[in-house]
């Protein structure tokens, strides 16, 4: 099991005190599951992932990632957490501007141990990639950034890839090959991956589909 949340529940502040975002959230995923979660604006979808990513912490309830729970770990141990085991990757591309396509890919990788130049090559390929990775962001279109940003987040051989509105930015077309791309390299990874999304048609290529109403799952 790579990823479970066992009835967490998150609120925020504002000026009229409390306001709930969580619910008693549950839910589990595994080794090369992909699952999508699906909710209107203001439902909770983007706190969910955060938390999932050991980017926020819930106010109650246990989280697991690969096993280690979330909620008896330190700052440090959660940001090696997020370096050897969670990968992101969300609607803003967030490559360096400075670096190559090769040297970004790399340089994620880097932080979770030696660079394995072969397995970033074979991304680059099934990524459609292998003819951009000398080439700098701001020469690649939209597309070629998504799936760069797709491929420096897996090459840290990650177990968990959250993806938060990954195609948002794209046209239907493009959306539609990087989709396909990115399910094609989980597949081959193992690794399990939770998209966040508003589109039905991304979620049916999922294997499971999870929908946040309220804070709750439905």
């Amino acid at each position: 099991m790579v990823l479970r949340f066992k009835t967490v529940q998150k609120s925020f502040r504002n000026n009229e005190g409390e306001v709930p975002v969580l619910r008693d959230v549950s839910f589990t995923l595994e080794a090369g599951q992909t699952l999508a979660l699906r909710g209107e604006s203001g439902s909770g979808k983007s706190t969910l992932l955060h938390i999932a990513g050991a980017l926020e912490a819930a106010d109650a309830g246990r989280v697991w990632v690969s096993g280690r729970d979330l909620t008896t770990l330190d700052d440090s141990a959660r940001a090696a957490l997020r370096r050897t085991d969670i990968a992101l990757v969300f609607q803003q591309f967030n490559l360096i501007p400075s670096l190559t396509v090769a040297a970004n890919i790399a340089f994620q990788a880097a932080l979770s141990g030696p660079v394995d130049m072969d397995h970033i090559n074979q991304i680059a390929d099934t990524l459609g990639l292998s003819s951009q990775m000398q080439k700098y962001p701001e020469a690649l279109s939209g597309g070629q950034q998504q799936r760069a940003a797709i491929a420096r987040a897996i090459a840290a051989r990650p177990k968990l890839m959250l993806a938060d509105e990954p195609t948002g930015n794209l046209d239907e077309d493009t959306a539609n090959t990087v989709l396909e791309q990115m399910l094609n390299l989980v597949a081959q990874t193992g690794t399990a991956l939770m998209v966040v999304t508003h589109s039905p048609a991304i979620a049916a290529r999922m294997d499971r589909e999870l929908h946040l109403k309220s804070g709750r799952l439905t």
